[in-house]
């Protein structure tokens, strides 16, 4: 892997086919500036490329404070408007990347979330949130938008009567308001978040690799295509499936009552 200034890339942590994405500015609170949207994007190219040995992706902040501020501010006030839109496309096309990795992602967030934050972790699969958590899209407060995905991904994950509510108010949400309104999966105390995601990767790491990746294809394609088209990609996804030993061998442990031994083939 590539040297990064602003992030760390372990693998098999915490455990085997595990890697884990660490934004790692803790002095600036993990804040977003080009230099991170840079590593980030080389970062994800890499890890593409390396998908037939990765179960699942971890992302987190360094520290305990933070899981990424926002963007960095101090950089961004000294943007004419055709840097800010080279700056911010190059945001939106990197988070895209995270998106689109045919394996899961789990935000592991470890305290705040706001604006550029919460962007990276809306283009997560899974979010997980320590108890002091602070989340939100505040830009609006800065007299901005959100512009990294948020009002679009925002939107599609709570629908548009609350992210307006939230974007257009500058809300910040603590870890058990944003659970309610479903922007995250689960909430625990922050000394035991690193459990909780552990047990995630267990339930993850124990089921075929390949339909768990089909699934995220055809849930993706809910929010880019019609319908019908949208039913064309979960019945190719469906049977290419049927094309994996891990079918057989799953659908043949339920009918002999054994526990399952997939292989990702």
């Amino acid at each position: 892997m590539a040297e990064y200034q602003t992030l760390r890339i372990e693998f098999n942590k915490p455990r085997q086919n595990v890697v884990t994405l660490t934004f790692d500015r803790p002095d600036a609170l993990n804040a977003l500036n080009s230099q991170v949207t840079e590593d980030l994007k080389l970062a994800l190219s890499e890890l593409a490329d390396k998908k037939s040995e990765v179960r699942a992706l971890i992302i987190t902040g360094e520290g305990t404070k933070s899981f990424v501020a926002g963007a960095d501010i101090s950089e961004m006030v000294k943007l004419t408007p055709p840097e800010a839109r080279n700056f911010l496309h190059e945001l939106q096309q990197t988070l895209t990347k995270l998106e689109e990795l045919s394996f899961p992602v789990i935000a592991k967030i470890n305290g705040y979330a706001l604006g550029g934050g919460l962007e990276v972790a809306l283009a997560c699969d899974i979010r997980i949130a320590s108890d002091n958590a602070l989340i939100g899209l505040p830009e609006v407060s800065l007299g901005l938008i959100p512009a990294g995905g948020g009002t679009q991904r925002l939107t599609r994950l709570i629908g548009e009567g609350h992210s307006k509510y939230l974007i257009m108010t500058g809300s910040r949400l603590n870890a058990e308001q944003a659970l309610q309104y479903g922007i995250v999966s689960k909430v625990v105390p922050q000394e035991k978040l690193d459990e909780e995601v552990d047990n995630l990767l267990n339930k993850i790491s124990n089921l075929a690799p390949i339909a768990i990746g089909s699934a995220k294809i055809a849930i993706q394609a809910s929010f880019n295509e019609t319908l019908n088209s949208g039913l064309e990609i979960e019945l190719d996804e469906a049977v290419k499936c049927f094309q994996t030993k891990d079918l057989r061998e799953g659908m043949n442990a339920f009918l002999e009552k054994r526990r399952a031994e997939f292989t990702g083939k």
